[in-house]
């Protein structure tokens, strides 16, 4: 049981008001999340104590950083149960899905082959796809989704062929918030010899996960959708596939030696992918935050959100005025509509109260059409949040209808 009260006092950012003077509901953690107290020292004892590179000096303080860093590499391979060597620093979810699409997907797809995704994806796990497709001539097809807009597994098994070589799905998508059956998903996949490439920027904050039993080749993640900081993410590869990817960025700290031929001889994985100064302090501050939540416990929080979206979605249902899209889900996404009342002017008036919810496409542009709407508001709930906020929020979605929008914009 999570003692919520108390965790609250370890986010500033919970203490703040609106402009308007209200409390702050913040529902709008799929897009990202707070951060404790513990992240933000981590961040700024780097700033104040050891401010200097990783892995350029010779001097003690850049030994401290070196070890600091590389501790941090170590936490990120427990967190998911992967070796270390497979762990790829990036500057989040959209690069490490740009650069499997870019190091591994342009390097071996051929003109034949069959990318296979999904309508409910996020745009950062189709648009790299698309491009390597364009440039290897593949062709991208997808899943057909159910009418709820989940992702059926015999659907995926009758799309399945040797043609197929790459299948990219989140494991939970970011409107909806179903998770996937990722393990089966595998499972099917390798039968046919293809990878499996995972978004797991909404996945990865709010449930285990454990990337050697789902079996999957690639997984992505960020670390500011987990209390850590922006700017800093993590690509997953079992080590043979990394080692078989090229880099899409070249320079310092990538290679071992090149020459005036042109000769380069990249490092092992996973150095060939970090060139250049990384973000140290975003790095050492995503260590900070997931000892954070593993120090609660991803079981605690996975529970305590279903808990909560429960409770959330209960109230919603008894709103004549509320469209639910995925009031079946398991995760804490709850995405609706206010009838007749466009997504963006519903969420102004959520925050004139002082409550943040996401409105809009959620870079999802294709579910827009499965859904048959243009655009869809979005409360996504996390550990820090309360049943007190929740009976507050249904208070004034309550009060949304077309008519009180006049009065608040005429």
């Amino acid at each position: 049981m999570l003692n919520v009260k108390k965790i609250r006092k370890d986010f500033p950012m919970l203490s703040n008001k609106s402009k308007k003077g209200h409390d702050l509901i913040y529902f709008d953690n799929a897009a990202t999340t707070f951060k404790p107290q513990a992240v933000i020292d981590a961040v700024c004892e780097y700033y104040t104590s050891y401010s200097v590179n990783a892995h350029r000096g010779d001097y003690e303080l850049s030994y401290q950083v070196d070890q600091q860093y590389e501790s941090s590499r170590k936490t990120v391979a427990n967190f998911i149960h992967a070796d270390v060597k497979e762990i790829v620093f990036t500057s989040g979810a959209s690069e490490s899905l740009n650069l499997v699409a870019y190091g591994y997907g342009q390097k071996y797809l051929t003109e034949g082959d069959i990318v296979l995704s999904s309508e409910a994806e996020h745009a950062s796990n189709i648009l790299p796809w698309m491009k390597a497709c364009e440039v290897t001539k593949a062709t991208l097809d997808f899943i057909p989704l159910l009418d709820t807009g989940k992702i059926d597994v015999e659907a995926f098994k009758l799309k399945m062929n040797h043609h197929v070589k790459v299948v990219t799905l989140a494991q939970v998508t970011n409107v909806l918030g179903y998770v996937v059956d990722i393990q089966k998903i595998c499972e099917i996949a390798h039968e046919y010899g293809a990878i499996v490439v995972v978004d797991g920027a909404q996945s990865l904050p709010h449930m285990p996960v454990d990337v050697k039993q789902l079996d999957c080749d690639f997984f992505a993640f960020s670390a500011h959708k987990l209390c850590g900081p922006t700017g800093v993410g993590v690509l997953y590869g079992k080590y043979e596939l990394l080692q078989m990817s090229d880099p899409f960025m070249f320079g310092g700290g990538s290679n071992a030696r090149f020459d005036m031929c042109g000769n380069i001889l990249l490092k092992d994985a996973p150095y060939r992918f970090e060139s250049g100064t990384p973000a140290i302090e975003a790095v050492l501050g995503m260590k900070a935050a997931i000892n954070y939540i593993m120090n609660i416990g991803m079981e605690h929080i996975h529970a305590y959100e279903l808990e909560l979206r429960e409770y959330l979605v209960a109230q919603m249902r008894q709103l004549e005025n509320v469209v639910i899209y995925n009031d079946h889900n398991d995760s804490g996404i709850v995405t609706f509509n206010i009838k007749d009342v466009f997504s963006q002017d519903a969420a102004t008036y959520f925050s004139d109260y002082g409550i943040a919810i996401r409105s809009g496409q959620h870079c999802a542009k294709l579910l827009m059409n499965k859904l048959n709407t243009s655009s869809t508001l979005r409360a996504s709930v996390y550990f820090y949040n309360t049943k007190e906020e929740v009976d507050h929020f249904i208070k004034i979605c309550s009060q949304i209808n077309a008519d009180t929008m006049l009065d608040v914009f005429f």
